[in-house]
Order: structure tokens, then sequence, then C-alpha cells
């Protein structure tokens, strides 16, 4: 499996491929094109790396911008969501079940 090998995702979405799922984690790859998001409130703790691109994020209240080669942890629970991102963002993100 190669990290770059991805379909590209249609203008205005992400695209999410689950690269490795068991009882305590899960690893997607994420492709976003000038992607907006809604709210996430999620059960598990998530940590991701943005690899190409750039995004803008709303973390609690708080803006958050990404370069490439930026990492994030976000608890379980914290509010975030997607307010931009370039038109060929990839990120990597572990999803760790507590």
């Amino acid at each position: 499996m190669n990290l770059y090998d991805y379909t590209p995702a249609l203008p205005g979405t992400e695209r999410t491929d689950i690269l490795h799922e068991d009882t305590a984690v899960r690893i997607e790859r994420i492709v976003s094109n000038l992607a907006r998001t809604q709210w996430y409130d999620q059960a598990q703790d998530e940590w991701l790396v943005l690899i190409k691109g750039s995004a803008e994020l709303e973390v609690e209240r708080t803006r958050v911008t990404l370069e490439e080669g930026d990492t994030l942890f976000l608890p379980a629970h914290c509010r975030h969501r997607v307010l931009s991102t370039s038109d060929e963002t990839l990120w990597l993100t572990v999803f760790v079940k507590v």
C-alpha cells in the first residue's frame, strides 16, 4: 500500500479510506478538496498529520491553521470542524478508542 496512491476527492468534498482498523485503533487517509465539514464530537482520541496541502480548522472556538507536516491531537469529545482546505489536501489520521 502506498499512502500517495489514492483517488482524488471531488471539489467541496472529502474522501476517506480506512487503512487499518482493530479493536483499539483506526487509521485513515483523508483527501480533501476545498472541503468544509460539520462539527465533530467523537468518542475517540484523534491524532492527525497534514501530509500535503493546507487546512483551517475550528477547534473549540479557536481557529487553527495547518500546513504540510503539522500535527494536531484532538482528545475525545473535543468539538472541531474543517473550515477550509486547499484543493488536494492529504491527511493521515489515527483514532484511538478510549
